[in-house]
């Protein structure tokens, strides 16, 4: 529990050496969590800590870990354990979405480094409270939106700059996934290993279910924003990244609802059309959780030089300029740059950016300097899926931003969802 929790200046991290190697506290020992983990290790760092409210998720993780480290670290299920330990320079904050900014912002208070799984936050305030604790505690903070490190998106950014598609007025953000309908079905019997009220945290109190903490998570959003957070989030920050950082739009309005998985259990949509307008440009978003047909950039076209099938490609970025197309894949997907007709005028092949954006966090904490995807450098990208949901939420309306970027104009019932509500004892440690 965070409430009444203090860290001293004997709990803050060590300055790294060039030969050091950064020991990294695993804090959520999901899938996504082991992966990043195990990529860590391989790019030289030691899993000092595992942490997680399921122990048997702790197991599972280490099963895996194992393999790459031979000696087995501490365990905890609160991360207030991990925040006290003075062999732990960073946390790699895999939890569900709803944890990751107190476990952020605690860890910045107690002089830990954060490696943060996107999204960085569960609300745009939550986003401005993360950039306050790393700028007052000097910390680094990476978000896990590893394209920032893929040398194809920063060359399709260069491409951009050169002018060479002339001015664009018109980006499109695909994140057309398939999907099946979400139903609850019977609770399950509580694991023994698992302490379920941590687990909720923040979040409001409700009984037990298997199936939320399996990923129904991912389907209420007093513990997520959804796939809109978890997937989108990556194609956006490409298309900002290429288009030079333009900051937040003027307005963001918004389509959808639960058009094709009617009546199941999910308070997502399974379609949801976005538009951000800013002073020269528009910059479109469609999101599905239903068509079988769309793939993401398959394993095959990741590892070899070759493009995907961009019609059904899932998750890609169009630039539409006034003279020349770009299209930009995730996954290492590539980009090319066409004419009339489909002829190719440039193009470069991709692979994915994971270990490059690890590298590059572990080298911004040698060298106490801002990473690739430093919090505030994303929080654009964060709050404007946000900003989408939450238009979605009040009735698919048009929100104009206000001056401060951190709520809207004469719209009081969204600046309602800017932020959410903290269930006692686990507030925000600000």
């Amino acid at each position: 529990m965070t409430a009444g929790w203090t860290w001293s200046a004997a709990s803050a991290s060590r300055v790294l050496g060039a030969n050091d190697r950064p020991r990294v506290a695993l804090v959520g020992c999901g899938g996504r969590g082991r992966y990043v983990a195990r990529n860590m290790i391989e790019a030289g760092a030691e899993i000092s800590y595992l942490c997680d409210p399921h122990l048997g998720r702790v197991r599972d993780s280490w099963s895996l870990l194992s393999q790459v480290q031979s000696d087995k670290p501490p365990v905890a299920q609160h991360f207030g354990e991990v925040l006290q330990d003075d062999k732990t320079d960073a946390l790699l904050v895999a939890t569900p979405d709803h944890w990751h900014a107190p476990i952020t912002v605690a860890a910045c208070k107690a002089g830990k480094d954060v490696y943060v799984e996107k999204p960085s936050s569960h609300n745009i305030r939550e986003s401005l409270w993360m950039i306050q604790a790393a700028r007052e505690h000097d910390r680094v903070v990476q978000v896990g939106t590893q394209n920032r490190s893929a040398e194809y998106i920063l060359k399709a950014r260069d491409y951009v700059a050169s002018g060479e598609l002339g001015n664009i007025p018109l980006v499109k953000v695909y994140n057309l996934k398939p999907g099946d309908a979400f139903y609850l079905g019977e609770p399950g019997e509580k694991p023994d290993e698992l302490d379920w009220d941590l687990w909720l945290g923040p979040a409001e109190s409700r009984p037990y279910h298997a199936k939320i903490l399996g990923h129904g998570w991912l389907h209420y959003w007093n513990l997520s924003a959804g796939e809109m957070a978890g997937e989108v989030a990556h194609q956006l920050d490409i298309a900002l990244l290429v288009l030079g950082d333009p900051g937040l739009p003027l307005s963001v309005s918004c389509s959808g609802g639960r058009f094709h998985h009617k009546g199941d259990d999910s308070e997502m949509p399974d379609v949801q059309v976005v538009n951000y307008e800013f002073a020269d440009r528009v910059i479109t978003l469609e999101h599905s959780m239903y068509p079988r047909y769309m793939r993401k950039t398959t394993g095959t076209i990741r590892r070899n030089d070759e493009f995907p099938y961009w019609t059904q490609n899932a998750t890609r970025v169009e630039l539409y300029g006034s003279e020349l197309m770009m299209t930009v894949g995730r996954h290492g997907g590539g980009w090319q740059v066409t004419m009339s007709g489909g002829k190719v005028k440039e193009q470069m092949y991709g692979r994915p950016p994971d270990m490059p954006h690890i590298e590059d966090f572990f080298q911004s904490m040698r060298e106490r300097r801002r990473c690739t995807a430093d919090v505030e450098t994303m929080h654009p990208s964060c709050a404007m899926i946000h900003m989408a949901n939450i238009a979605y939420r009040v009735g698919n309306k048009k929100l104009w931003v206000n001056e401060k970027g951190d709520g809207f104009r004469d719209a009081p019932d969204a600046d309602a969802l800017v932020g959410r509500e903290y269930r006692p004892p686990f507030t925000m440690p600000v």
